[in-house]
Protein backbone atom coordinates (compact mmCIF):
# COMPACT_ATOMS: atom_id res chain seq x y z
CA UNK A 1 0.00 0.00 0.00
CA UNK A 2 3.26 2.07 0.02
CA UNK A 3 2.52 3.26 -3.51
CA UNK A 4 -0.83 5.12 -2.08
CA UNK A 5 1.09 7.79 -0.24
CA UNK A 6 0.44 10.37 -2.41
CA UNK A 7 -3.51 9.96 -2.25
CA UNK A 8 -5.65 11.57 -0.05
CA UNK A 9 -6.51 9.85 3.39
CA UNK A 10 -10.33 9.36 1.78
CA UNK A 11 -8.82 8.43 -1.61
CA UNK A 12 -6.41 6.00 0.45
CA UNK A 13 -9.32 4.46 1.94
CA UNK A 14 -11.63 4.11 -1.33
CA UNK A 15 -8.33 2.72 -2.92
CA UNK A 16 -8.39 0.19 0.10
CA UNK A 17 -11.55 -0.95 -0.29
CA UNK A 18 -11.70 -1.40 -4.21
CA UNK A 19 -8.36 -3.55 -3.48
CA UNK A 20 -9.75 -5.67 -0.68
CA UNK A 21 -13.56 -5.99 -2.98
CA UNK A 22 -11.60 -7.01 -5.76
CA UNK A 23 -9.68 -9.92 -4.17
CA UNK A 24 -12.64 -11.54 -1.75
CA UNK A 25 -14.40 -11.55 -5.06
CA UNK A 26 -11.88 -13.64 -7.16
CA UNK A 27 -11.12 -15.63 -4.54
CA UNK A 28 -14.94 -16.53 -4.00
CA UNK A 29 -15.26 -16.76 -8.10
CA UNK A 30 -11.84 -19.37 -7.68
CA UNK A 31 -13.82 -21.47 -5.24
CA UNK A 32 -17.53 -21.19 -7.02
CA UNK A 33 -15.81 -21.96 -10.47
CA UNK A 34 -15.24 -25.23 -8.80
CA UNK A 35 -18.96 -26.38 -9.11
CA UNK A 36 -19.98 -28.83 -11.90
CA UNK A 37 -23.50 -28.39 -12.25
CA UNK A 38 -25.02 -28.61 -15.66
CA UNK A 39 -25.39 -25.32 -17.55
CA UNK A 40 -28.69 -24.02 -19.06
CA UNK A 41 -29.45 -26.21 -22.30
CA UNK A 42 -32.04 -23.38 -23.72
CA UNK A 43 -31.88 -23.17 -27.29
CA UNK A 44 -30.71 -19.41 -28.48
CA UNK A 45 -31.29 -17.58 -31.19
CA UNK A 46 -29.53 -19.08 -34.41
CA UNK A 47 -28.86 -15.74 -35.56
CA UNK A 48 -26.82 -14.44 -33.23
CA UNK A 49 -23.57 -12.86 -34.14
CA UNK A 50 -20.42 -14.72 -34.01
CA UNK A 51 -17.79 -13.43 -32.93
CA UNK A 52 -14.57 -12.60 -34.70
CA UNK A 53 -12.42 -13.12 -32.61
CA UNK A 54 -10.75 -15.04 -29.78
CA UNK A 55 -7.49 -17.36 -30.69
CA UNK A 56 -7.95 -21.03 -30.19
CA UNK A 57 -5.98 -23.03 -28.02
CA UNK A 58 -4.88 -20.42 -25.81
CA UNK A 59 -4.65 -20.72 -22.51
CA UNK A 60 -3.06 -17.65 -21.08
CA UNK A 61 -6.20 -15.80 -22.43
CA UNK A 62 -10.09 -15.39 -21.07
CA UNK A 63 -12.97 -13.42 -21.45
CA UNK A 64 -14.71 -11.41 -18.42
CA UNK A 65 -18.25 -10.26 -19.11
CA UNK A 66 -20.24 -7.17 -17.42
CA UNK A 67 -23.60 -8.42 -16.82
CA UNK A 68 -26.18 -5.87 -16.23
CA UNK A 69 -27.26 -4.93 -20.20
CA UNK A 70 -23.73 -6.51 -21.74
CA UNK A 71 -25.17 -10.31 -21.14
CA UNK A 72 -28.93 -9.44 -19.85
CA UNK A 73 -31.28 -7.05 -20.74
CA UNK A 74 -31.60 -4.87 -17.46
CA UNK A 75 -30.11 -4.94 -14.33
CA UNK A 76 -29.82 -8.05 -12.72
CA UNK A 77 -30.36 -6.52 -9.41
CA UNK A 78 -33.72 -5.21 -10.39
CA UNK A 79 -34.81 -8.71 -11.79
CA UNK A 80 -33.85 -10.21 -8.06
CA UNK A 81 -35.52 -7.78 -6.64
CA UNK A 82 -38.42 -8.13 -8.16
CA UNK A 83 -38.26 -11.93 -6.95
CA UNK A 84 -37.98 -11.23 -3.51
CA UNK A 85 -40.77 -8.40 -3.12
CA UNK A 86 -42.80 -11.17 -4.59
CA UNK A 87 -41.73 -13.25 -1.72
CA UNK A 88 -42.67 -10.93 0.49
CA UNK A 89 -38.62 -10.69 1.40
CA UNK A 90 -38.75 -7.28 2.32
CA UNK A 91 -41.58 -4.87 4.51
CA UNK A 92 -43.01 -2.10 3.42
CA UNK A 93 -41.27 0.69 5.64
CA UNK A 94 -37.67 -1.26 4.96
CA UNK A 95 -38.76 -0.39 0.97
CA UNK A 96 -40.07 3.01 1.52
CA UNK A 97 -36.45 4.28 3.38
CA UNK A 98 -34.51 2.70 0.99
CA UNK A 99 -36.88 4.10 -1.90
CA UNK A 100 -35.59 7.83 -0.98
CA UNK A 101 -32.18 7.06 -1.03
CA UNK A 102 -32.42 5.36 -4.56
CA UNK A 103 -34.41 8.08 -5.89
CA UNK A 104 -31.59 10.15 -4.61
CA UNK A 105 -28.89 8.88 -6.39
CA UNK A 106 -30.80 8.54 -9.27
CA UNK A 107 -32.29 11.63 -9.56
CA UNK A 108 -29.61 13.97 -8.18
CA UNK A 109 -26.87 11.72 -9.83
CA UNK A 110 -24.19 12.32 -7.31
CA UNK A 111 -22.53 9.73 -5.30
CA UNK A 112 -22.39 11.50 -1.94
CA UNK A 113 -19.75 9.05 0.46
CA UNK A 114 -22.02 9.41 3.83
CA UNK A 115 -25.19 9.43 1.74
CA UNK A 116 -24.04 5.98 -0.28
CA UNK A 117 -22.95 4.76 3.11
CA UNK A 118 -26.05 5.18 5.37
CA UNK A 119 -28.14 3.64 2.02
CA UNK A 120 -25.56 0.33 2.14
CA UNK A 121 -26.19 -0.33 5.52
CA UNK A 122 -29.93 0.26 5.24
CA UNK A 123 -29.72 -2.45 2.48
CA UNK A 124 -27.17 -4.92 4.30
CA UNK A 125 -29.58 -4.54 7.42
CA UNK A 126 -32.38 -6.01 5.46
CA UNK A 127 -30.24 -9.43 4.54
CA UNK A 128 -28.34 -9.25 8.25
CA UNK A 129 -29.64 -12.93 9.89
CA UNK A 130 -30.83 -14.29 6.88
CA UNK A 131 -29.30 -17.71 6.02
CA UNK A 132 -26.94 -18.18 2.71
CA UNK A 133 -28.88 -20.86 1.56
CA UNK A 134 -31.89 -19.11 1.94
CA UNK A 135 -30.62 -16.34 -0.90
CA UNK A 136 -29.27 -19.10 -3.22
CA UNK A 137 -32.28 -20.94 -3.53
CA UNK A 138 -34.44 -18.10 -4.26
CA UNK A 139 -31.91 -17.32 -6.83
CA UNK A 140 -31.96 -20.37 -8.72
CA UNK A 141 -35.76 -19.73 -8.83
CA UNK A 142 -35.71 -15.92 -9.92
CA UNK A 143 -33.29 -16.98 -12.79
CA UNK A 144 -36.12 -18.92 -14.33
CA UNK A 145 -38.47 -16.79 -13.70
CA UNK A 146 -37.35 -13.22 -14.61
CA UNK A 147 -33.80 -13.45 -16.27
CA UNK A 148 -33.50 -16.64 -18.43
CA UNK A 149 -35.58 -14.89 -21.25
CA UNK A 150 -33.67 -11.88 -20.93
CA UNK A 151 -30.06 -13.12 -21.83
CA UNK A 152 -29.17 -10.84 -25.16
CA UNK A 153 -28.51 -13.67 -27.79
CA UNK A 154 -25.15 -11.57 -29.39
CA UNK A 155 -23.68 -11.63 -26.04
CA UNK A 156 -24.18 -15.03 -25.19
CA UNK A 157 -22.58 -15.95 -28.76
CA UNK A 158 -19.40 -14.08 -28.06
CA UNK A 159 -19.36 -16.12 -24.50
CA UNK A 160 -19.01 -19.30 -26.71
CA UNK A 161 -16.71 -18.53 -28.86
CA UNK A 162 -14.03 -18.34 -26.16
CA UNK A 163 -15.45 -21.05 -24.51
CA UNK A 164 -15.02 -23.12 -27.64
CA UNK A 165 -11.75 -21.96 -28.20
CA UNK A 166 -10.81 -23.47 -24.71
CA UNK A 167 -10.53 -20.06 -22.69
CA UNK A 168 -12.20 -19.35 -19.74
CA UNK A 169 -15.52 -16.74 -19.16
CA UNK A 170 -15.77 -14.91 -16.38
CA UNK A 171 -19.34 -12.98 -15.08
CA UNK A 172 -17.85 -9.31 -13.70
CA UNK A 173 -20.89 -7.14 -11.83
CA UNK A 174 -21.93 -5.60 -8.23
CA UNK A 175 -24.24 -8.14 -8.42
CA UNK A 176 -23.93 -10.24 -5.23
CA UNK A 177 -21.62 -13.03 -6.07
CA UNK A 178 -23.70 -15.86 -5.21
CA UNK A 179 -26.34 -14.54 -7.52
CA UNK A 180 -23.63 -13.59 -10.34
CA UNK A 181 -22.34 -17.35 -9.82
CA UNK A 182 -26.35 -18.49 -10.37
CA UNK A 183 -26.28 -16.76 -13.74
CA UNK A 184 -22.74 -18.07 -14.96
CA UNK A 185 -23.24 -21.56 -13.98
CA UNK A 186 -27.00 -21.18 -15.84
CA UNK A 187 -25.24 -20.03 -18.80
CA UNK A 188 -22.48 -22.33 -19.07
CA UNK A 189 -19.19 -20.13 -18.14
CA UNK A 190 -16.58 -20.56 -15.39
CA UNK A 191 -17.52 -18.62 -12.74
CA UNK A 192 -18.52 -14.80 -11.66
CA UNK A 193 -17.11 -12.11 -9.81
CA UNK A 194 -19.40 -10.28 -7.63
CA UNK A 195 -20.13 -8.20 -4.88
CA UNK A 196 -19.00 -9.96 -1.73
CA UNK A 197 -20.14 -9.93 2.30
CA UNK A 198 -19.58 -11.40 5.09
CA UNK A 199 -21.59 -14.39 6.69
CA UNK A 200 -21.11 -16.51 10.16
CA UNK A 201 -22.08 -20.33 9.98
CA UNK A 202 -23.64 -19.06 6.49
CA UNK A 203 -25.65 -16.33 7.92
CA UNK A 204 -25.30 -12.95 6.73
CA UNK A 205 -23.52 -10.57 9.51
CA UNK A 206 -24.97 -7.72 7.24
CA UNK A 207 -21.23 -6.16 6.56
CA UNK A 208 -19.57 -5.97 3.43
CA UNK A 209 -16.15 -6.97 2.43
CA UNK A 210 -14.51 -4.04 1.12
CA UNK A 211 -17.36 -2.17 -1.21
CA UNK A 212 -19.68 -3.33 -3.90
CA UNK A 213 -17.90 -4.59 -6.73
CA UNK A 214 -18.61 -1.34 -8.90
CA UNK A 215 -15.94 0.57 -11.18
CA UNK A 216 -12.47 0.29 -10.03
CA UNK A 217 -13.07 -2.90 -7.76
CA UNK A 218 -14.04 -4.52 -10.97
CA UNK A 219 -10.45 -3.96 -12.65
CA UNK A 220 -8.91 -4.92 -9.34
CA UNK A 221 -10.95 -8.77 -8.98
CA UNK A 222 -10.44 -8.81 -13.29
CA UNK A 223 -6.43 -7.89 -12.07
CA UNK A 224 -6.34 -10.54 -8.53
CA UNK A 225 -8.01 -13.49 -10.91
CA UNK A 226 -5.56 -13.26 -13.51
CA UNK A 227 -2.77 -13.10 -11.32
CA UNK A 228 -3.91 -16.52 -9.06
CA UNK A 229 -5.31 -18.10 -13.14
CA UNK A 230 -2.09 -16.90 -14.51
CA UNK A 231 -3.61 -15.29 -17.03
CA UNK A 232 -1.90 -12.47 -19.52
CA UNK A 233 -3.97 -9.75 -19.80
CA UNK A 234 -2.64 -8.50 -22.52
CA UNK A 235 -4.10 -11.45 -24.83
CA UNK A 236 -7.53 -11.72 -22.40
CA UNK A 237 -10.77 -9.77 -23.66
CA UNK A 238 -13.23 -7.76 -21.68
CA UNK A 239 -17.00 -6.54 -22.62
CA UNK A 240 -19.24 -3.98 -21.04
CA UNK A 241 -21.98 -1.65 -21.51
CA UNK A 242 -20.68 0.63 -19.05
CA UNK A 243 -18.70 3.95 -19.26
CA UNK A 244 -18.13 2.81 -15.60
CA UNK A 245 -16.42 -0.29 -16.20
CA UNK A 246 -13.41 1.42 -18.51
CA UNK A 247 -11.19 0.57 -15.96
CA UNK A 248 -11.87 -3.00 -16.51
CA UNK A 249 -11.77 -2.70 -20.26
CA UNK A 250 -8.32 -1.18 -20.33
CA UNK A 251 -6.54 -3.55 -18.13
CA UNK A 252 -7.28 -6.30 -21.38
CA UNK A 253 -5.86 -6.20 -24.95
CA UNK A 254 -9.28 -7.07 -26.19
CA UNK A 255 -11.77 -4.51 -25.12
CA UNK A 256 -15.32 -4.60 -26.50
CA UNK A 257 -17.94 -1.88 -25.89
CA UNK A 258 -21.26 -3.89 -26.06
CA UNK A 259 -24.69 -2.15 -26.09
CA UNK A 260 -22.52 1.00 -25.42
CA UNK A 261 -23.70 3.95 -22.95
CA UNK A 262 -23.16 7.42 -24.40
CA UNK A 263 -19.95 7.76 -22.75
CA UNK A 264 -18.58 4.79 -23.79
CA UNK A 265 -19.58 5.00 -26.98
CA UNK A 266 -16.98 7.93 -27.46
CA UNK A 267 -14.19 6.66 -25.21
CA UNK A 268 -14.40 3.42 -27.46
CA UNK A 269 -14.44 5.02 -30.81
CA UNK A 270 -11.37 7.59 -29.54
CA UNK A 271 -9.39 4.21 -28.26
CA UNK A 272 -10.15 2.09 -31.58
CA UNK A 273 -12.01 -0.14 -29.25
CA UNK A 274 -14.56 -2.51 -30.96
CA UNK A 275 -18.31 -2.04 -30.47
CA UNK A 276 -21.48 -4.23 -30.71
CA UNK A 277 -25.18 -3.58 -30.39
CA UNK A 278 -27.70 -5.90 -29.96
CA UNK A 279 -30.30 -3.30 -29.10
CA UNK A 280 -33.03 -2.18 -31.21
CA UNK A 281 -33.66 1.36 -31.26
CA UNK A 282 -37.35 0.21 -29.03
CA UNK A 283 -35.05 -2.23 -26.86
CA UNK A 284 -32.34 0.58 -26.11
CA UNK A 285 -34.98 2.67 -24.87
CA UNK A 286 -36.94 -0.06 -22.77
CA UNK A 287 -33.66 -1.22 -21.11
CA UNK A 288 -33.24 1.64 -19.29
CA UNK A 289 -35.87 2.14 -17.55
CA UNK A 290 -36.22 -0.74 -15.16
CA UNK A 291 -34.06 0.42 -12.31
CA UNK A 292 -35.26 3.96 -12.36
CA UNK A 293 -39.13 3.21 -11.35
CA UNK A 294 -41.37 1.42 -9.31
CA UNK A 295 -41.75 -0.98 -6.78
CA UNK A 296 -39.28 -3.75 -8.35
CA UNK A 297 -36.79 -0.86 -8.75
CA UNK A 298 -36.49 -0.06 -4.78
CA UNK A 299 -36.49 -3.77 -4.56
CA UNK A 300 -33.87 -4.12 -7.20
CA UNK A 301 -31.81 -1.23 -5.59
CA UNK A 302 -32.12 -2.77 -2.21
CA UNK A 303 -30.74 -6.24 -3.46
CA UNK A 304 -27.49 -4.01 -5.05
CA UNK A 305 -25.89 -4.13 -1.35
CA UNK A 306 -26.64 -7.81 -0.91
CA UNK A 307 -23.38 -9.47 -1.16
CA UNK A 308 -24.11 -13.47 -0.59
CA UNK A 309 -20.77 -15.26 0.43
CA UNK A 310 -19.85 -17.03 3.01
CA UNK A 311 -16.92 -16.38 4.69
CA UNK A 312 -15.96 -19.33 7.00
CA UNK A 313 -14.09 -18.98 10.38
Amino acid sequence: MAALGWLTPRRRSATARSVLAGEASAEAARKSSQDTTSPDTTPQDASAEEAPFPVLGDEKAAAFFDLDNTVMQGAALFHFGRGLYKRQFFETRELAKFAWQQAWFRLAGVEDPEHMQEARDSALSIVKGHRVAELMSIGEEIYDEYMAERIWPGTRALAQAHLDAGQRVWLVTAAPVEIATVIARRLGLTGALGTVAESVGGVYTGRLVGEPLHGPAKAEAVRALAAAEGLDLARCAAYSDSHNDIPMLSLVGHPYAINPDAKLRKHARAHDWRLRDYRTARKAAKVGLPAAAGVGAVAGGTAAAIALHRRRR
